[in-house]
């Protein structure tokens, strides 16, 4: 099966500047390309096996499909929907804040 482009949106992009600025600031360049690598690496799975995230906060949020996946080493997930062409990346959020008040941002949307 050939895998579906994933394609982020301008808050997930905003977020991914947000974990990069947050390593980078603590003089922690190599954690910042860790993180890259680890996203890179979550994309290209999700791309190739979307169904295999987690739909956890599907229900609570009353976004059917909404599924994610956690970056390897680091404390953050992708928010998704698999869409028949492609991924719709919403989010890539750190594990520990409130993900459904994050989720439901209207910036989000």
């Amino acid at each position: 099966m050939k895998p579906k482009p994933v394609i982020p949106r301008d808050q997930a992009d905003r977020d991914v500047d947000e974990a990069i600025d947050h390593y980078l600031s603590g003089s922690a360049p190599e954690a910042a390309l860790g993180f890259i690598d680890a996203l890179e690496q979550a994309y290209s799975h999700i791309g190739h096996h979307p169904e295999t995230g987690s739909s956890r906060y599907a229900g609570e949020l009353s976004l059917p499909g909404l599924r994610f996946w956690p970056l390897k080493k680091y404390p953050h997930l992708v928010f998704y929907l698999e869409r028949s062409d492609h991924i719709d990346v919403w989010r890539v959020l750190h594990g520990n804040r409130d993900i459904p008040a994050w989720m439901r941002d209207p910036d989000s949307i």
